[in-house]
């Protein structure tokens, strides 16, 4: 993580890992079925851990369901500070939807 990402403590801000973690969603509903994907929930982020300027980040994205129109992808955030052990920092459960070019809702598989 860089100095820009942090806050006036120090450690990372809650809304960059957030956006990090919509990213990681993204690839892996991308990863399921090519479409352009909208985020419409991210539910359970609790912060357990800070993040801070060094620490690198490992996202894991895994395919929880697939409905008609939407992906549910289960995201989870690990760092490591340097010389450090691995610790998880949050975790969340993203659901997006495959959307047209106007934005309207569309088969994900199919």
């Amino acid at each position: 993580m860089m100095p820009r990402d942090t806050n006036p403590q120090g450690s990372i801000f809650g809304g960059v890992l957030l956006s990090l973690i919509d990213q990681a969603a993204y690839v892996e509903a991308r990863r399921q079925a090519e479409h352009s994907y909208g985020t419409v929930a991210m539910n359970g982020v609790e912060f357990h851990k800070p993040v801070f300027v060094g620490d690198v980040l490992s996202l894991w994205a895994e395919t929880t369901r697939i409905g008609r129109t939407s992906i549910a992808v289960h995201v989870k955030v690990h760092t490591m500070h340097p010389g450090g052990d691995e610790t998880k920092v949050t975790e969340a459960d993203v659901t997006l939807v495959a959307i047209d070019a106007r934005g309207r809702p569309v088969p994900v598989l199919g």
